[in-house]
């Protein structure tokens, strides 16, 4: 009997062993320090094919986003749409509103500038010319911050990174172009379209095509209050404007202006003032509505295009239904926890989730965790219609261009979401093998680093490495 138990172990530490050799292999094709976390498995099977450091913790990025999506849908359901609403507590009379006029802002990520024309223009049409009362802005649906714990300072002015806020007009994004002077020494000035209501200042120093400080001379922006903003630094002599991209810092005064911006082009004024409503209150008489696309398309745009506005703004939303209140980072890390044990049977354990984009720094999760995602969605994907919303590698999305899989011959047979942040790499989906088997996977790639002269080519050993894995993966099984 002891002798039994004996083999038995030894022939599991020698299976272990052998799983673990092939993928230490694929290992040499990556940089040197590079951590890497890996697990496949069958759809369907209760084992993994290789489970390689299977329980390790890792930076998720934007494969954070497997999770939101499912717990939104799960909480949600696929037709859930953002409301955005007018509204008022007074009356019409002769062309007047006697009251307040309330924008209530759902939080919705796709809202455009024509929306609320539309909408100015259904009050037009109901022979309002003059609002007795204050133009309010309700952002009451979302509380506390609209930044993460755990985002990069520097990213924040970055579109990618804009805050996602209750109120969010064309993405709380706007474009400037950087004009550098004449004469070297002399300041850069900027120029912004007058339909954006941000200001922007230059304090930058044109430097020449040719002035050695240009290298570590950089181009910084510093905002302030109102969504003002300072450029600082320097730039070289160019013949072309530089084009710039900033995030909106400040979701409702950026609203307030361009609601009252579209007032005003419809001839309809009001006597009070432009003030902000941040306390729930109760809702009346509306108006004027709008509502966004189904939550199954707007999930659809997140995971192929790894939208962060519309990852964050649904998971604030979740923590707003899920406990019926005021959405939070907080309350949708809570919501999300407790909807996919509930719902999916999927325990998070002592991952980190605190935003649903996967930008945060703070988030943590294993790739045996995501596998039971990634296995519950495969389970019920009938339901869920899911995996037609990833990214399809070799035609769509942030997979579209994946240069690993198309050199393994896999365009059109992986849907998985990426993952990226500065030195990571990750993957999360499914490849449909040679052999016609559905096979899940998590790829948690971090601590990637090339030597600076390498940096034109540093994705070379991504490359090699995924080739080489997602060959003999996609042959095996």
């Amino acid at each position: 009997m002891r002798f039994s138990r004996l083999v038995t172990g030894l022939t599991c530490a020698f299976m272990l062993q052998a799983q673990a050799a092939p993928v230490d292999e694929y290992m040499q094709y990556l940089p040197d320090g590079a951590n890497l976390a890996l697990m496949v498995q069958k759809v369907g099977a209760s084992t993994p094919i290789i489970d390689y450091h299977g329980k390790q913790m890792a930076l998720p990025a934007s494969t954070m986003k497997v999770v939101t999506a499912l717990a939104a849908l799960l909480e949600l359901g696929p037709d859930f749409h953002f409301q955005t609403t007018l509204e008022t507590k007074g009356a019409i009379n002769d062309g007047t509103l006697n009251g307040d006029l309330v924008a209530r802002f759902g939080g919705d990520p796709t809202l455009t500038r024509q929306d609320l024309r539309n909408m100015v223009a259904a009050l037009k049409k109901q022979g309002i010319t003059h609002i007795k009362g204050n133009l309010v802005i309700d952002t009451s649906v979302f509380a506390s911050h609209d930044m993460a714990p755990g985002w990069p300072w520097n990213d924040l002015t970055q579109c990618f990174s804009a805050p996602p806020g209750a109120a969010i007009v064309d993405k709380n994004c706007f474009s400037v172009s950087l004009y550098s002077a004449a004469t070297p020494g002399e300041n850069a000035f900027v120029r912004i379209a007058s339909y954006y209501p941000a200001h922007m200042f230059s304090q930058v120093r044109t430097i020449g095509r040719n002035s050695g400080e240009g290298q570590y001379c950089e181009l910084d922006v510093v905002p302030g209050e109102l969504n003002r903003y300072t450029l600082t630094g320097c730039m070289r002599q160019r013949a072309e404007p530089l084009p710039l991209a900033f995030a909106v810092q400040d979701g409702a005064a950026w609203a307030g202006e361009i609601l009252k911006a579209q007032l005003r082009d419809a001839d309809i004024d009001y006597s009070g003032h432009l003030v902000r409503q941040s306390q729930v209150t109760s809702p009346g008489t509306v108006l004027a509505s709008t509502q966004s696309a189904p939550l199954h398309t707007l999930l659809h745009t997140m995971l192929k295009k790894s939208d962060n506005m519309i990852a964050d703004t649904v998971f604030r939303t979740i923590g707003h239904h899920y406990f019926n209140v005021p959405g939070t980072f907080r309350a949708g890390s809570d919501a999300v926890r407790r909807i996919l044990r509930e719902k999916a049977g999927v325990d998070l354990g002592n991952s980190i989730q605190v935003d649903g984009s996967g930008l945060s720094r703070h988030d943590l999760i294993a790739p045996d965790t995501m596998m039971q995602v990634l296995q519950y969605i495969a389970k019920n994907d009938a339901t869920l219609n899911y995996i037609s919303m990833l990214p399809l590698a070799g035609y769509d999305g942030t997979l579209q261009y994946r240069g690993g899989l198309h050199e393994a011959g896999l365009d059109g047979k992986v849907s998985a979401k990426t993952g990226s942040l500065q030195g990571v790499y990750n993957l999360a989906g499914f490849i449909t093998t040679s052999s016609g088997a559905r096979v899940a996977f998590v790829q948690f790639l971090s601590g990637y680093a090339v030597p600076p002269e390498d940096q034109k080519t540093r994705r070379i050993p991504l490359v090699r490495f995924e080739s080489r894995l997602y060959t003999d993966i996609n042959r095996n099984n």
